[in-house]
């Protein structure tokens, strides 16, 4: 239920909610460093990225050689050619431009999954560490692939092993990450299987993103990816299948007991046409949350342009918005098997949130909110940042960081990551 009024907190914890009188509001006139006068502007919970590739965000006008015609010559000519250029320097680059832009889109909550075939070692702990200068909360997997031969493969599992057993903490925690299964062979997958069943660690695997998903499983394998994952007892409440996309019904309903979340990215898949994530036909036990797929750093733009899709496809504006509200809270179902403080906004919570640059035209209520959020909180820059109390962002300005000293930073290794890709055939 929207209420105006002031938020209280101290020492990173919501200690009160005081409703005013909107009618009678006025701009404050104190100017003390500890009042932030949001001007009547929305207050919601932070944002969340699901589904990430923090290693692609330098990834902006990159010489590519090779056909871009279908969604395995786009791995193969773009995305494999780039991360094997990755190393340390660029990683670290590419998790602090990604870290600026997730607070500027109101993100504090990130689920990365990482690539990175040759600097693989430790390659997490680089992450997290910039995830927690810039005070952000991640849970990171990197990803585990056959494709780049079985000492690389190797490699990549005992990164996500280490990070698990060794390295996860309150604010920067870990999956086991999976590339798609066509790119995995039996044995990794039964090593897998094992070691999360051992660590009770979910998974986060890309699930069926492309019909060549399916197509190679069962020519290399004998079994369609789904039912792979499921024979080696990968997928738990802990795990997201991003994408799945090209699921049959059947598989759908077998999702529906395995108490996992499926990552919607839509605006990624639309860029690569390789279709939509069916949620039309998702039953309500399926939990279903938002991820960019490392395109950009902005979910909310992921749940504003699925709406969309589900309107130009037919959906009732009343279905379309069960779906999204829906979908809304399956992110905070989600997020607190990770992190069980995370915010409801309420007094005595963690004091975690948005203010989004949108004063109301119109009365907002318990039964027009959402219509507020589709068609004008969602198209709203966000106004102000705050994690555990503290000011990540104010009057849309980065607070406590250099931004132009980090962005020359990260300018030196995106020439470094463009010249790589210039001499690769």
């Amino acid at each position: 239920k929207p209420i105006f009024g002031d938020i209280f907190f101290n020492d990173g914890t919501i200690k009160e909610i005081i409703p005013q009188n909107f009618k009678n509001y006025r701009p404050s006139k104190n100017k003390s460093k500890n009042i932030y006068d949001a001007g009547g502007r929305v207050l919601t919970i932070p944002n969340v990225n699901f589904h990430d590739h923090i290693y692609s965000r330098l990834a902006k006008g990159l010489p590519i050689k090779g056909k871009m015609d279908n969604f395995h010559n786009i791995l193969k000519n773009l995305w494999w050619k780039l991360d094997v250029q990755l190393d340390n320097e660029i990683t670290k680059a590419s998790a602090q431009y990604a870290a600026i832009n997730s607070i500027k889109n109101g993100v504090t909550y990130i689920f990365d999954h990482h690539s990175a075939p040759n600097a693989s070692n430790k390659s997490l702990c680089t992450i997290g560490k910039v995830l927690k200068d810039f005070n952000i909360r991640g849970v990171l997997a990197f990803e585990t692939t056959d494709r780049n031969g079985k000492e690389k493969s190797q490699k990549g599992f005992e990164e996500n092993l280490n990070f698990i057993q060794n390295l996860s903490d309150q604010d920067i925690k870990s999956m086991f990450g999976l590339h798609a299964s066509f790119t995995l062979n039996d044995k990794t997958l039964r090593s897998i299987g094992e070691f999360i069943s051992e660590n009770n660690s979910g998974i986060h695997v890309h699930l069926c993103e492309d019909n060549v998903d399916r197509e190679i499983s069962k020519k290399k394998f004998g079994k369609y990816p789904l039912k792979r994952l499921i024979d080696f007892n990968l997928i738990n409440e802990k795990s997201i299948l991003s994408h799945s996309i090209h699921l049959t019904k059947n598989e759908i309903k077998q999702i529906e007991n395995l108490g996992c979340a499926v990552a919607v990215n839509i605006d990624s898949n639309l860029n690569n046409a390789v279709g939509l994530t069916k949620v039309t036909e998702f039953n309500k036990a399926i939990p279903v949350i938002t991820g960019t797929d490392g395109m950009h750093s902005n979910p909310t733009k992921t749940l504003k342009n699925l709406f969309l899709s589900l309107r130009n496809i037919g959906v009732s504006f009343d279905k379309a918005f069960e779906i999204i509200i829906k979908i809304f809270f399956d992110q905070i179902y989600f997020v607190k098997r990770y992190f069980p403080n995370f915010t409801s906004l309420k007094p005595n919570d963690r004091a975690d949130f948005i203010v989004w640059d949108y004063i109301p035209p119109t009365p907002i209520n318990s039964e027009n909110f959402w219509g507020h959020y589709i068609y004008g909180i969602t198209e709203s820059n966000i106004y102000g940042t705050f994690q555990n109390g503290k000011s990540l962002m104010w009057n849309k300005q980065i607070e406590n960081i250099n931004e132009e000293k980090i962005f020359n930073e990260i300018s030196k290794e995106g020439y470094r990551l463009f010249n790589k890709m210039k001499r690769v055939k």
